[in-house]
């Protein structure tokens, strides 16, 4: 079961829209039916000299910004601290752990935890200082999301790695949301949760108890630069790939049941918090946890957070299935951007798309793509009528936004 469970858990790692009021007992708003947006509206977002609000601060725009309203609308919401939430639980499971497993000299934790930094960083944190090359395809505008060219809404927790080692610390925890342009269906979000540990250990700690331990080094003879340290001598990878194995199997077995180091040596790991929630409470869909229906969320008050929690599914509504094809433009069309034109118009309606269909005309070759997209409520009835509003939408702002030509 660990072993099956550590598997699973190691992959996880202003289209301006107009609201309707409240379509269920869970307040949960979607688009306006008839309501759509101007084109204008989803490019002001990227107008030289205009200016994004978020979380007190103002960031001017630049031809870097990408973000929509639908991905603004989720910064703050911290579903991680929202006690008895699923994902919270989970953070809270995980800190009992490192907190009872890993006691200092004097009887106080030995790892601090972080979970309400601001996932608003510079693209410094979130690259350069995890030493990302500037032309690593990590960097690229179709897989995050950028305020501009100088601040972007991390991608990972590892953006504070290097702040808190340059704090001082050797042993922590990080949690937060993180933002990444991507496909989508049943687990994969625009918005995940990131758990992330980070442990150094000095030569002493490492070799202590290890015999002939004082003889033992941490780096081979060879040179260190200003971004980098020396290449580690094999006892001690050895020692840290184990320590991380250990501590990864402790955690699991616990949950499941049955840069700027210096002189020092460390592991760090990371893990989607959705992931192992989806695994443990039998969740099927990412959507889920921005749910605010009280059936879902009523089934994670518990009185004890180690207690066994079965997800009892809401009734599954039926799908309703819609296809669009279109020509692509000869340059700069990324299957994300379409992926986040669809999650900005038909929000949570979006169960899934799938890419169906390619084809290359053999005289123009220009080349046509044919996606399906599965709509689906997670509280009510969709029908045809409505979703076709949203569909018709999202044909209108591919080819407006996106410069596709429409073969519908």
């Amino acid at each position: 079961m660990v072993c099956s469970a550590l598997r699973r858990v190691a992959h996880m790692h202003v289209y301006l829209v107009r609201k309707a009021s409240s379509v269920s007992k869970g307040h949960h708003h979607h688009q306006a039916l008839g309501s759509r947006p101007a084109a204008s509206e989803f490019a002001a977002r990227r107008a030289p000299g205009s200016v994004v609000e978020l979380l007190g601060k103002s960031y001017p725009q630049d031809n870097y910004s990408n973000l929509s309203q639908k991905v603004l609308s989720r910064v703050g919401r911290n579903l991680h601290n929202q006690q008895h939430h699923p994902l919270w639980l989970i953070k809270e499971r995980v800190k009992e752990h490192f907190y009872k497993q890993y006691v200092g000299r004097f009887g106080t934790p030995m790892f601090s935890v972080y979970d309400d930094l601001s996932p608003v960083v510079t693209t410094w944190q979130n690259f350069d200082s995890l030493l990302i090359p500037p032309d690593h395809p990590s960097r690229k505008k179709g897989d995050n999301y950028y305020l501009n060219g100088n601040h972007m809404l991390r991608a990972h927790t590892s953006a504070h790695q290097w702040d808190l080692l340059h704090a001082g610390l050797d042993a922590f925890l990080v949690v937060g949301d993180v933002y990444r342009r991507d496909q989508i269906d049943f687990q994969h979000y625009p918005v995940f949760h990131q758990l992330e540990g980070v442990r150094l250990f000095s030569k002493h700690e490492l070799f202590a108890g290890i015999k002939d331990g004082e003889s033992l080094q941490l780096f081979e003879q060879s040179s260190r630069s200003a971004y980098k340290q020396e290449t580690h001598t094999m006892e001690a990878t050895k020692l840290i790939e184990f320590d991380l194995k250990q501590t990864l199997i402790r955690l699991v077995t616990h949950i499941f049941g049955d840069a700027g180091a210096q002189d020092r040596i460390g592991w760090a790991f990371g893990l989607g918090l959705e992931r192992l929630a989806m695994i443990l409470y039998d969740i099927p869909d990412i959507r889920l946890f921005w749910s605010e229906d009280e059936r879902f969320l009523k089934q994670f008050r518990v009185s004890d957070i180690n207690q066994k929690v079965k997800f009892q599914p809401l009734s599954k509504y039926p799908a309703v299935i819609n296809d669009i094809s279109f020509w692509l433009p000869s340059e700069n069309y990324t299957e994300n951007d379409f992926y986040d034109l669809v999650r900005t118009v038909g929000g949570d309606l979006v169960e899934k798309v799938d890419l169906i269909d390619k084809f290359e005309h053999p005289k123009t070759h220009k080349t046509s793509h044919c996606y399906r997209i599965t709509y689906r409520h997670m509280e009510r009835t969709l029908s045809q009528r409505e979703v076709g509003h949203i569909h018709q939408a999202v044909q209108e702002a591919a080819v407006q936004l996106l410069g596709v030509e429409g073969r519908f």
